[in-house]
């Protein structure tokens, strides 16, 4: 998915009123969601990933 600046996302599915995504800025990428939540910036864009999946609320 890319958004109106250009910068790639990935969607990561999600319950209803939640939709986690990482978005790369940069050397760095974050995880926000459609809640409002927003996560650490973070340079391994793997833990970026996983802190989408860990918001999600029927995660482990």
């Amino acid at each position: 998915m890319e958004d109106a600046t250009g910068t790639v996302t990935e969607d990561s599915g999600g319950a209803a009123g939640h939709r986690p995504e990482t978005v790369e800025q940069g050397a760095f990428a974050h995880a926000r969601c459609s809640c409002g939540w927003r996560g650490p910036a973070r340079r391994a864009r793997e833990r970026a990933r996983a802190d989408a999946a860990a918001h999600q609320p029927d995660a482990g």
